[in-house]
């Protein structure tokens, strides 16, 4: 298995978890489903979807959402923001400023 392109499922079919364990650690795949079919796709808690030339990215449950989502961050500066000091030209005053705040560090 291994020797050809990473599957979307992979389903296994024992009772041994010896061979069942061997099976999930020597391989790479999508999902797994030991001694079932039908139910896998229907698992809609679990993350849904391939590797490499089976697919990329995941769906289904929260992990679906967040492949599908598009997460915008927003910084909003406050209005009584001090940056304006640390902005050029650069004074004996933002000298002073600059060794006050290296004296709070230590």
């Amino acid at each position: 298995m291994n020797a050809r392109d990473r599957p979307l499922g992979l389903y296994v079919f024992t009772h041994d978890k010896a061979r069942e364990d061997k099976i999930l650690y020597s391989t790479i795949s999508g999902g797994v489903t030991v001694n079932n079919v039908m139910l896998h796709v229907a698992q809609h808690d679990l993350p849904f979807g391939g590797i490499g030339a089976s697919g990329i990215g995941q769906y289904h449950g929260r992990e679906g959402f967040l492949e599908f989502s598009k997460l915008r961050p927003v910084f909003t500066n406050p209005r009584l923001s001090m940056l304006h000091l640390f902005y050029p030209p650069y004074t004996p005053r933002h000298r002073r400023l600059l060794g006050l705040m290296l004296k709070w560090k230590r």
